[in-house]
C-alpha cells in the first residue's frame, strides 16, 4: 500500500524546514507574531530598569 502525502503533511514539513533554516541563520528562532513597540510608548518597567543602572 502506497502512502500519500497530504496537504497537511506538506505544510507541516515545510514549516519545520523553514524554522530549522531560520535557527541556523540567526542562531535562535525569530518571533513573527510579536508586535513592534514604538520608542514613544510610555513603559514604566523600562524606565525603572535604566534608573537602577
Amino acid at each position: 500500500m502506497k502512502k500519500r502525502i497530504t496537504q497537511d503533511d506538506y505544510i507541516k514539513a515545510n514549516r519545520k524546514a523553514s524554522r530549522e533554516a531560520e535557527i541556523e541563520m540567526y542562531g535562535h528562532p525569530i518571533y513573527h507574531t510579536r508586535v513592534h513597540q514604538s520608542k514613544k510608548v510610555y513603559n514604566r518597567k523600562k524606565i525603572k530598569a535604566t534608573d537602577k543602572k
